[in-house]
C-alpha cells in the first residue's frame, strides 16, 4: 500500500509543475497595426458567372470521365434542351456568387434525366475560373447530392 502511495505523488507533483508554468506564461498578444489587413484583403467577388450554357461541356466531360473510372460504365450526356437558370445568388450578397441551373439530358441508354448544377466564380482548380458542380437524378451514385440530387438545388 505504500508503494502504491508514493508512486501516486510522482505524477501529481509533474502535473502541478506543468500548471504552474503554464500559469506563469506570458499572455497572447493582439496584432501591431503593420500586421493588421497587411495584404489581408479578402475576396472581391464580382458575380460576373457566365450563362447557363457555359458549364454544359464541362458537366458532358466529367459526367463522363466519373462513369469511366469509377463505375464502369460507358454512360455518357448526348445532349441537353430545356436550360435554364433557378437561382443566381440565392443567399446573402457576402457568399461565393453562384448561378443555378436545371437542364434536361440525353443519355446514351435513350432515357432523359434531369441535371441540376450551378456555376461557382473562383470554383475552379486552385480558384482559378469558374467552376461548376452538377448531379444527374438517379445517377448519384455516390450519394453526395441526395436525396434525388436535392443538395444540388439551391
Amino acid at each position: 500500500m505504500r508503494d502504491l502511495m508514493s508512486s501516486l505523488k510522482l505524477p501529481a507533483l509533474g502535473l502541478g509543475t506543468a500548471l504552474g508554468l503554464l500559469a506563469l506564461a506570458p499572455a497572447a498578444q493582439a496584432a501591431n497595426p503593420l500586421e493588421l489587413n497587411f495584404w489581408l484583403s479578402g475576396p472581391r467577388y464580382d458575380g460576373d458567372l457566365p450563362a447557363c450554357e457555359a458549364g454544359l461541356s464541362s458537366i458532358t466531360s466529367q459526367f463522363a470521365e466519373k462513369e469511366r473510372t469509377f463505375w464502369n460504365s460507358d454512360l455518357v450526356i448526348t445532349g441537353y434542351y430545356g436550360v435554364h437558370e433557378t437561382a443566381f445568388r440565392p443567399w446573402q450578397s457576402d457568399n461565393i456568387p453562384r448561378r443555378f441551373c436545371t437542364a434536361d439530358a440525353m443519355l446514351s441508354d435513350g432515357k432523359p434525366r434531369q441535371v441540376h448544377f450551378s456555376i461557382i466564380e473562383d470554383g475552379g482548380i486552385a480558384s482559378f475560373g469558374h467552376g461548376v458542380e452538377f448531379c444527374v437524378v438517379g445517377l448519384d451514385r455516390n450519394w453526395a447530392f441526395n436525396p434525388a440530387c436535392k443538395a444540388a438545388k439551391p
